[in-house]
């Protein structure tokens, strides 16, 4: 083995690491907490980042080699302040010869269309949509963050179902399992201790109520399943904007693919959005390849590589 390179997808909730050697093999991989960069905060996720890599490294025995290419695809990287923050951060802590630092949607368009045309629709903990047309023009949709967008996505999700909580313990709406469900979620005992837990909440978190109102959906509750029909219907938009924009039509032969924690192949959002893409993007074709953002970074770590060689 001439040298190995890591690739890494840092999400809002957790972050994917994968060790490969020249030849693109798997080594090993891990899973560690969420390393998405926000403002001013590049150092945190560099240690987040730092410790996986170290952990992933540990996990196929080679803690004394540096890899040649570290390659970091990661959530809020695609704003300049940001990624040069982190590179830096990264940089300074010597865990790689070269670190490259790429925006989350560029590592995960490379595993999901190669250089290929595509839209690939994103929805963890925060939401967002990225295409590349037939002419290789890039485009993205939605992706504003939890204050301004991330429609359809884990954390929106849950601050929906808190206002459905809340609504229905004031009698504004009928009653709901989502009351229950979400107070246990939470670990409170209490409506009322919503208040202090959603104001102190992280993306994150509000992320981690979404399973509940996936539970409580596939159990018959109306409002649960309202709040999954709007989610759906919030992501097929992004996904039609990207097939007007990028393809000409909805109507147009469009390669779409999936990742995130809320579209896991299975889940009950999943379903329903490839149900709903049918009628609303008639020209969606979805790729049967499970998208994995990591494995793109270590492809664009290799063709760095390649280029630096070359």
């Amino acid at each position: 083995m001439t040298f190995i390179v890591v690739g890494v997808d840092g999400g809002g909730s957790k972050t994917r690491v994968i060790v490969a050697d020249e030849m693109g093999a798997h080594l090993g991989e891990v899973v560690g907490p969420g390393s998405a960069v926000r403002p001013g905060q590049a150092e945190r996720s560099a240690d987040v980042i730092t410790a996986a890599v170290r952990d992933a490294l540990a996990s196929c025995e080679m803690t004394h080699v540096t890899p040649k290419v570290l390659c970091v695809g990661v959530a809020g990287a695609g704003r300049e302040p940001e990624r040069q923050a982190l590179w830096q951060a990264l940089v300074s802590r010597e865990i790689a010869e070269e670190v490259v630092i790429h925006a989350d949607f560029s590592i995960a368009l490379d595993d999901a269309f190669g250089e290929g045309p595509g839209v690939l629709l994103v929805s963890g903990t925060g939401s967002v949509a990225f295409g590349r047309g037939p002419s290789g023009q890039i485009a993205r949709c939605g992706g504003w963050g939890p204050v301004c967008g991330d429609e359809g996505s884990g954390q929106w999700v849950g601050r929906r179902a808190l206002s459905v909580v809340t609504a229905s313990v004031d009698g504004r709406e009928p009653e709901t399992a989502l009351v229950g469900a979400v107070l246990t979620a939470a670990q409170v005992n209490d409506p009322q201790e919503l208040i202090a837990w959603a104001a102190q909440a992280t993306p994150a978190q509000l992320a981690s109520l979404a399973p509940v109102v996936s539970s409580v959906a596939e159990a018959g509750d109306l409002r649960a399943n309202a709040i999954l029909s709007l989610a759906v219907e919030e992501l097929v938009l992004h996904v039609r904007t990207l097939a007007r924009q990028l393809f000409g039509d909805e109507r147009a032969a469009t390669p779409v693919a999936f990742t995130g924690g809320m579209l896991t192949k299975g889940t009950t959002l999943r379903k329903r959005l490839e149900h709903r893409l049918k009628s609303a993007v008639p020209g969606a074709q979805l790729m049967p390849v499970e998208v994995n953002p990591a494995r793109g970074a270590v492809r664009s770590a290799l063709r760095y590589v390649g280029e630096g060689t070359a």
